[in-house]
């Protein structure tokens, strides 16, 4: 059975993600950032993280490594019970989350954030 990812913010929905990426651009530096999360039953997973420069705020994690012009890691850090995504409508995007099977934009206008979080927690 595939975990599922529920959103919240405005409305509920929820995905079937056993693993998605979460991507924006960096407000000051205009530079990509993504990173791969799982969602497991302890929480959500932090599994890689990739930002496309260095700058302000956005310096590459320990033991990063250049692939394809991306600064890559693997973060290590403990299960989150939720992701709180900002939606403020003041930045450059909004965030973009994709799966296995689509991508979907959220955050781009300003309101409530954005909550993640395994389904059923």
């Amino acid at each position: 059975m595939s975990a599922l990812l529920c959103i919240s913010g405005g409305k509920a929905i929820a995905i079937a993600a056993g693993v998605f990426t979460l991507g924006w651009t960096h407000s000051v530096e205009r530079a990509g950032w993504q990173e791969s999360w799982a969602v497991t039953g302890e929480g959500l997973v932090l599994q890689e993280a990739r930002v496309k420069g260095s700058g302000a705020g956005m310096e590459p994690g320990d033991g990063a490594r250049l692939e394809d012009g991306w600064w890559v890691w693997h973060p290590h850090l403990p299960p989150l019970p939720e992701l709180v995504l900002a939606a403020s409508g003041s930045t450059l995007s909004g965030w973009t989350l994709c799966d296995i099977s689509s991508c979907t934009e959220l955050g781009r206008r300003s309101g409530e954030p954005i909550v993640l979080r395994p389904c059923g927690k």
